[in-house]
């Protein structure tokens, strides 16, 4: 750049930085809120995010006079991270990032290419004037004169105090009218676009204290299913079918109910799933129930049948209580607990959870090694390979065991190794995420079938009750460009709405013990997964606070949502509620996702779910603190591993398990009609 010209730059930058940097931040604002609230007027930033900024922007000029320019380009990189920071987050879990998220700031690195293929070009426009900036500065000072020039002309004292008064104190005021006729909007989205992003995100951080607590003398078991509209039969239907077995809980990561049964170009996508999904009970309309924690939400809310918190993951929230959960259930009743995943134990905070869970044991990296890694660890092959062997052995003592099998290859951004793709897809699914998923779940369902026919060759599967559900959505609506939806509503026959992406598949299985069955139409959630095995199993749960049902004699269902939908969102009959900032101003999605499908859903029932969420988050808050001593054992691979592993590899399965012999099926399905009426 000319002398004669960046001089006149810094004249500009220097004279006027408070007009200079406004007019850079609020093209930061619109590019925000581009993103996130889409169809945005240009003048929405400018009422709700301007004022925050100029109210900062006085400060500087009332403040700082020798390093002003300093003090400018420091508070635009820290909002400019902010607004970076809300538009990645947005991209992935379409909610709006507060501070609580910074308890994920040391997994950055573990899922930098999750990060980086959300990334749009057109999102590294926000750091455009930094870039200039630092050019500005590094060729002024070569010049000697007019890098300290600018210095010098942006540090002037400031002569119009009193414009800068008046200035701030109408920002302030602003800011206050946005924030706070919309304290109570229930829907955090719609909040933070009434508010402001930066006033939401101040609001937030000063909001955000203990919820109010419920005395634990009104949280009773009678009082959470009277919301729920639970009513226990005398006799349950399947009662104590699955009695004395083993227990194998595999949770697939990402896994999403439409894959069942999908087929691309003649090709089913799941093969191994099909074939699960025809000699057990499937339950097709059932939906994941976690938060900002993801795959550890998942694991919390299956072993303890509660609501995930508030804010934050439970893995950060709860896990300082004892929490009553299954492992513990089974335990007392003479079961080895166990829970096998190929990630490190302290990615989630995991050994705090495994220990507030009361697990024996666990396996993490540390006993799968770094063998065919793939993300943040040993593929799923190398997970069920190792995990068949040590349910073997536990099998081999006698004891039953309750074995908790976390799947992880199939994880966003679903990018795998060219050896592991098998899949023959059209060009045109080529780049796209929806793409990369079908591959990535053809993979999982593969090795799901080495597993299977693993587990039957070592007599393991044979005695055991097998659950599967999916753990998470893995393509959130709001990743997904237009060429991905159009892809993905020519796979499932209507537009991809919210409903499809938090359905997920519940597949039970026991030979001898249970039978071919669909429960079409039995809504359900991940927080009924351990009140419908217990009944399986015939486990009682008198004086086990739980805000599940077993979805084996339940027909009717309420199921809370958070998170990754807004507060307030609730399932029921055959809607999705959202809110708005309220009840009155709610949308309804039908579950189908076709138009007309959907059933009314009542204030009542938005009341009542409310409530069930405060109900579970007081009753976890109240538990005892966990002994710090309680801690389950670490297990570690033994010196002869590698060569046992080479003797004991089994041969690969068909390519879907045998469905039981047909007249078997019928004589069950007898049997189970039978209990039902």
């Amino acid at each position: 750049m000319r002398p004669a010209l960046l001089n006149r730059v810094y004249r500009i930058i220097g004279s006027r930085p408070f007009i200079f940097f406004s007019i850079i931040m609020l093209f930061k604002s619109y590019l925000a809120w581009l993103v996130i609230f889409e169809d945005t007027p240009f003048w929405a930033p400018l009422i709700s995010e301007i004022p925050f900024i100029w109210a900062i922007f006085c400060l500087i000029e009332w403040f700082s006079s020798k390093r002003k320019l300093t003090a400018y380009l420091i508070v635009n990189l820290a909002l400019t991270g902010i607004f970076f920071s809300v538009i990645m987050y947005y991209k992935y879990y379409g909610v709006i990032v507060t501070w609580r998220a910074l308890e994920q700031v040391n997994q950055v690195t573990a899922v930098k290419n999750s990060v980086f293929s959300l990334i749009d070009p057109y999102f590294l426009f926000i750091f455009s004037d930094i870039v200039v900036f630092i050019y500005l500065l590094i060729n002024g000072r070569r010049k000697h004169g007019a890098g300290y020039r600018l210095l010098r002309i942006c540090n002037r004292p400031n002569e119009r105090r009193g414009v800068m008064t008046l200035i701030f104190a109408l920002s302030v005021v602003i800011c206050v009218m946005n924030i706070l006729p919309h304290t109570a909007s229930m829907n955090e989205r719609v909040q933070a676009s009434e508010m402001g992003i930066l006033n939401y995100e101040a609001y937030s951080l000063i909001a955000d204290e203990e919820y109010e607590l419920i005395e634990k003398s009104e949280i009773s078991q009678d009082a959470i299913d009277e919301l729920k509209g639970v009513h226990r039969p005398v006799r349950a239907p399947y009662q104590g079918w699955a009695k004395g077995k083993n227990l194998i809980v595999i949770q697939m990561e990402s896994l999403q109910n439409f894959l069942i049964g999908l087929e691309v170009e003649g090709q089913e996508v799941t093969p191994n799933l099909n074939a699960l999904v025809r000699q057990g009970f499937y339950f097709p309309d059932f939906y994941h129930m976690v938060g900002q924690g993801n795959t550890s939400d998942a694991e919390y809310v299956v072993n303890t049948s509660f609501y995930i918190p508030p804010q934050g993951a439970a893995t950060m929230r709860y896990v300082d209580r004892r929490l009553p959960s299954l492992p513990r259930l089974l335990k007392v009743r003479g079961y080895e607990t166990m829970t096998f995943h190929t990630n490190t134990v302290e990615f989630w905070n995991r050994t705090e959870l495994y220990a507030a869970l009361g697990w024996d044991r666990y396996y993490d990296d540390r006993f799968f090694g770094k063998e065919d890694a793939v993300f943040f660890g040993a593929s799923d092959d190398v997970l069920y390979r190792k995990t068949a062997e040590e349910l073997e052995r536990a099998h081999r003592e006698g004891k039953p065991f309750y074995a908790q099998v976390v799947s992880m290859t199939a994880h966003h951004p679903f990018t795998l190794p060219k050896d592991k793709i098998s899949l023959d897809l059209p060009d045109k699914y080529s780049g796209t995420f929806v793409g990369d998923y079908l591959q990535a779940q053809h993979y999982a369902d593969e090795a799901l079938g080495r597993f299977i026919a693993d587990l039957k060759a070592r007599g393991v599967w044979q005695d055991s009750l097998i659950v599967l559900y999916g753990d998470h959505v893995g393509l959130p609506v709001y990743s997904l460009n237009n060429r991905e939806q159009e892809l993905l509503a020519e796979l499932i026959g209507h537009e991809y709405g919210y409903a499809d992406m938090i359905n997920v598949p519940l597949i039970m299985l026991s030979d001898g013990a249970l039978y071919p069955k669909r429960f079409e139409g039995r809504l359900g959630g991940q927080v009924d997964i351990l009140p419908t095995i217990a009944g399986l199993m015939d486990i009682p749960l008198i004086g086990y606070i739980h805000f599940g049902q077993n979805l084996l004699v339940e027909q009717d269902n309420l199921l809370p949502q958070r998170y990754y939908l807004p507060s307030g969102t609730l399932i029921t009959g055959k809607s999705l509620f959202i809110p708005g900032e309220g009840y009155a101003d709610g949308t309804l999605y039908p579950l189908s996702g076709e138009p007309g499908d959907e059933s009314v859903v009542t204030e009542d029932a938005f009341e009542r779910a409310l409530r069930l969420l405060q109900l579970s988050h007081s009753y976890v808050r109240q538990l005892p603190e966990r002994s710090p001593d309680e801690a389950p054992q670490a297990m570690l691979p033994e010196p002869d591993d590698e060569a046992e592993t080479e003797k004991t590899a089994k041969t690969e399965p068909d390519d879907a398990p045998p469905v039981e012999d047909a007249d078997d099926a019928a004589e069950h399905e007898t049997e189970g009609e039978e209990a039902e009426s």
